[in-house]
């Protein structure tokens, strides 16, 4: 493994303070059914509804994005905290969507029943930009639990409860 220079690792503290919405990324398609944790997520227009999903191309799952051309982003709650650790971790034999409810997606992707909310993608674009892709995913679909539950976020290498005032 490469050492990290003085540049970098400043890099990756600073990063650490940047808190972020935690989001179950699934696919499914010809490459099969497949999903991984991560927080390198963001808008990128309303019109037409787009946003971007950076997934490292060393990821176990990276292809099989590519493959199936579709993926949901599934904003977690709070109470999802236990579901995002089964999906960050890669275990021979287990079935991360045994785990959780899900429902297929327009595209077939999967979504989670009870995500505080679940966007249904088109991946329309690809960037390959050092260790990762930067994938640009059309909005086919968005599905929103009836009331925001706590949100949960990922900030200085931990996780983090969001409430807001009517929820406390």
């Amino acid at each position: 493994m490469m050492e990290l220079t003085q540049t970098q690792q400043d890099f990756r503290e600073g990063m650490s303070r940047l808190g972020a919405a935690v989001n179950l990324i699934t696919t499914d398609g010809p490459a099969g059914r497949h999903g991984i944790t991560a927080s390198a997520v963001c808008s990128v227009t309303d019109n037409p509804p787009t946003l971007l999903v950076c997934i490292n191309t060393r990821a176990f799952a990276h292809d099989k994005f590519v493959e199936n051309g579709v993926l949901a982003v599934n904003v977690l709650a709070a109470e999802h905290q236990e579901l995002s650790g089964i999906f960050a971790r890669f275990v021979e034999g287990v079935d991360r969507f045994s785990f959780g409810n899900w429902e297929a997606g327009p595209t077939g992707a999967p979504m989670l029943t009870d995500a505080n909310v679940a966007f249904d993608c088109r991946i329309t674009g690809r960037q390959e930009e050092g260790t990762h892709s930067v994938f640009f995913c059309q909005v086919e679909e968005v599905r929103m639990s009836a009331k925001a539950r706590h949100g949960l976020v990922w900030f200085s290498r931990d996780f983090h409860h969001l409430v807001t005032e009517d929820q406390a």
